[in-house]
């Protein structure tokens, strides 16, 4: 029986199965939208819906989860999610 590994989404605060859920992973002070989980390091998991993403924008979900301060390269991130979503 393979064990299933649930993380919470940061817009929605419901948990979901890892692999159903976008990873945003801080390491070495750059930040990597990582849907492989291949990177390690400090992570925030967000769903693949539109209202979650804004939520984690709005409020302020990455900075917080990550503990990290670097507002240029939150922006940069929030971007691409917000992107990906059009």
């Amino acid at each position: 029986m393979k064990n299933i590994i649930e993380r919470q989404c940061r817009g929605c605060k419901k948990k979901f199965n890892r692999e159903l859920l976008i990873k945003i992973t801080l390491n070495n002070n750059n930040l990597y939208i990582n849907p492989d989980s291949k990177i390690t390091g400090r992570s925030v998991y967000v769903c693949n819906c539109p209202d979650c993403i804004l939520s984690l924008i709005k409020q302020k979900g990455i900075k917080r989860g990550l503990k990290f301060n670097m507002e240029d390269k939150i922006k940069e991130v929030e971007t691409i999610l917000v992107n990906g979503l059009n």
